[in-house]
């Protein structure tokens, strides 16, 4: 196993270091940044800006205009993206678009691939998935999923409530997850100004970072034809699987490229303070606190790498990204909120950028399958194969 970086993505590495410095950090201040996420005419404007730079979707094969990048490619530049909250944006490579243009690479017919990824991966648009459901419908648990999805003629008719669907607001299609008359779970591709498609409301959130928010959503006898259908009838959960295994792996990515920022702004101004006497980092409490980042930073790109490396050698990598997404998204987490500390009232202030890394970060334990529920699946695992499987 040798993660040494080769020149090309190298060179890659530091292009998107720079392009997020020079081009996007300047844009931070915009007002155009809402708290359901950044107008779509600052997101056209952002991804403009990379397209300049050859940088819209590079996770995306290179007949759909992307570079095709491999896991550990991802792994490098999607980290890089991270180190501004409109970094992802820019590049097309945030939740929940970059996941859905996995997916329909992976899955969707040639006719879908034409019709929705071209132009999503091209950044022209936007998309949503929808999966989960109120109580007591899908959650972490998707085989508790009551959206209905009847056969009739050519057509099948969609019914049901979803919940924290990000992007919803300002979507051009929908990737629709319901069950037959069988139970079986099958997705669905649907644009969203289809009748019967209802945002009911946007919901409110700690995070802002999404394009389009968090919605409640309503479909009411949504017709769509069996064309339509994304891959095969009734394989809907193992879709899912296809796309959450590289989605989770790639939150921990972009999100420790905002704890890399936010431990940057934290050890800069411990360099710069004095108090008691010395600088902030002469006091073991301090100093500590940044070595544990340290730590923690370093070990999170390790995991990162480790499993990357797996999907690249083409294993299946479920068990592998649902250990890194716990342990990044708890050591993520620790960095972030190490920083706060750090910094004191700066530290829970719009004074620097930490307070909106903060709550940014804070829904990475849940969103993609809870650390608790991953750990419950690890040990159902455990006890089925014992210590050394």
């Amino acid at each position: 196993m040798d993660f040494s970086l080769p020149p090309e993505l190298q060179e890659l590495q530091q292009r998107t270091r720079a392009f997020i410095r020079d081009k996007i950090i300047p844009m931070e201040g915009d007002r155009r940044q809402t708290s359901h996420g950044p107008t779509e005419e600052l997101r056209r404007e952002l991804v403009a800006l990379a397209a300049a730079e050859g940088l819209v979707a590079p996770h995306v094969g290179v007949e759909y205009g992307g570079m095709g990048l491999s896991h550990v490619g991802k792994a490098v530049v999607f980290e890089e993206s991270g180190y501004s909250l409109l970094g992802p944006v820019a590049m097309h490579i945030f939740a929940p678009d970059e996941g859905n243009m996995h997916l329909l690479e992976a899955v969707a017919s040639t006719e879908q691939k034409d019709r929705w990824l071209r132009p999503l991966a091209a950044g022209k648009t936007r998309s949503c998935f929808c999966m989960t459901e109120p109580s007591p419908g899908a959650g972490s648990d998707p085989a508790a999923m009551l959206t209905t999805a009847v056969k009739d003629g050519d057509h099948y008719v969609i019914n049901g409530d979803k919940w924290f669907i990000t992007g919803a607001e300002g979507a051009a299609f929908a990737i629709i997850m319901a069950k037959d008359e069988n139970g079986q779970a099958t997705m669905f591709l649907a644009d969203m100004d289809t009748p019967g498609i209802e945002i009911v409301r946007a919901m409110d959130s700690l995070d802002s970072a999404f394009a389009g928010g968090h919605a409640v959503m309503r479909f009411t006898n949504v017709r769509v034809p069996a064309s339509d259908i994304l891959g095969e009838p009734g394989k809907g959960f193992r879709y899912a699987q296809v796309r959450l295994a590289p989605a989770r792996l790639t939150h921990c990515m972009r999100w420790l490229g905002a704890a890399k920022r936010a431990h940057q702004i934290a050890t800069d101004y411990a360099l710069k303070r004095e108090v008691f006497g010395q600088k902030l980092i002469g006091h073991e409490g301090v100093g500590f606190m940044l070595a544990d980042n340290e730590m923690d930073i370093r070990m999170s790109r390790l995991s990162i790498l480790h499993t990357a490396w797996l999907l690249d050698q083409g294993e299946r990598g479920g068990t592998e990204s649902s250990m890194a997404k716990v342990f990044c998204s708890e050591a993520i987490w620790r960095v972030v909120d190490r920083c706060v500390q750090v910094l004191g009232g700066q530290g829970v202030t719009g004074e620097t950028l930490v307070a909106r890394i903060f709550n940014e970060v804070r829904g990475f334990r849940i969103y993609d399958g809870p650390s608790e529920v991953h750990r419950w699946s690890l040990a159902q695992r455990i006890s089925r194969n014992g210590a050394n499987w």
